[in-house]
């Protein structure tokens, strides 16, 4: 392996940590999304630093980055774009929303209406946006990075499962540690343009130009064993099969987790996926994908609780 997708990790980890601290594993989940050409998303509550992860992330990609608030008023043509009548030309011409864009981020996504959130689906699956009958392509490095505060919340509204299984893999943030928040409270607690904050996120170096690509073609190294393969369809069928659940992992869910295994492999600079990159990147995978039954949710059943079943019950290949 010559650890291309390793350097990648590492160009991450150390600009993205100018300005975010403590939060080394969920930066190595985005990683993986985005050498998986993947859209991930962010859950936590409010003030964690969701939307300053995605900020920072998109300015290490250096590519052209959009940003939408998800609001109850927001409509998909805010997303997408409008045709507008241009009385010069006497002709209706296409305006592109934000969708157009290398990164988007779309902040507190639950906050929108369903039928905003469905302007996403043809965007997130097929790099497109139908608008009125007319298709426009989107780069061929889209990529949707979208913050979602818990369901609970007041003023918000659950994905549809359609939009879900669209996202490559979730990463939870949740409330850092005691010594990271601390320099948290000392990085940002200073209400003045040259904070050393501000002065740390204006310092972020993008990635080389063709390194991701290069990570990518890498991967083609890493050895999937079709034996991991079965690994992986024995844990979809189990989720399928779950009396706990209403709706388990989909197709798209099973090339996702065996995509990501195999660049969880990279990262860790093997040369083939054994079981355990299988297991480790399941819960990123799956959490966000399962539906758990009515009867089971009235029971206090979560996701993440029947994540680790499954994988405890389904024999691991030997």
């Amino acid at each position: 392996m010559t650890g291309r997708a390793q350097s990648l990790e590492a160009h991450l980890q150390r600009e993205l940590g100018k300005v975010l601290f403590g939060v080394q594993d969920v930066i190595h989940e985005v990683c993986i999304a985005l050498l998986g050409r993947g859209h991930v998303l962010l859950e936590g509550p409010p003030g964690v630093g969701k939307t300053l992860l995605g900020k920072s992330f998109a300015q290490t990609l250096g590519g052209n980055y959009r940003r939408v608030q998800g609001t109850a008023d927001l409509m998909p043509a805010d997303i997408t774009g409008v045709h507008v009548y241009n009385a010069g030309r006497a002709a209706f011409e296409f305006q592109p929303g934000p969708v157009f864009a290398d990164v988007l981020l779309v902040d507190e996504i639950n906050r929108s209406g369903p039928k905003t959130q469905s302007a996403l689906l043809e965007a997130m699956q097929e790099r497109q946006v139908t608008v009125d009958r007319e298709t426009f392509p989107l780069t061929e490095d889209f990529l949707v990075v979208a913050t979602q505060n818990p369901g609970e919340f007041e003023g918000t509204y659950p994905l549809p499962e359609s939009q879900l299984d669209r996202f490559l893999l979730s990463a939870t943030m949740s409330y850092p540690h005691k010594e990271s928040e601390a320099r948290v409270v000392s990085a940002y607690n200073l209400p003045i343009p040259d904070a050393p904050a501000d002065a740390a996120e204006s310092t972020i170096v993008a990635l080389p130009a063709g390194a991701v690509r290069e990570a990518q073609a890498e991967l083609a190294q890493v050895h999937l064993a079709p034996e991991l393969v079965a690994y992986a369809l024995d844990i979809a069928t189990a989720s399928r099969e779950h009396s706990q659940t209403s709706l388990g992992l989909s197709t798209r869910g099973v090339v996702a987790l065996t995509r990501c295994a195999r660049i969880k492999a990279a990262l860790d600079g093997a040369e083939y996926v054994v079981p355990d990159h299988v297991k480790r990147v399941a819960p990123w995978v799956l959490n966000h994908r399962l539906v758990i039954a009515p009867n089971a949710a009235l029971e206090g059943a979560e996701a993440p609780q029947l994540v680790e079943q499954i994988l405890a019950e389904v024999p691991i290949p030997r």
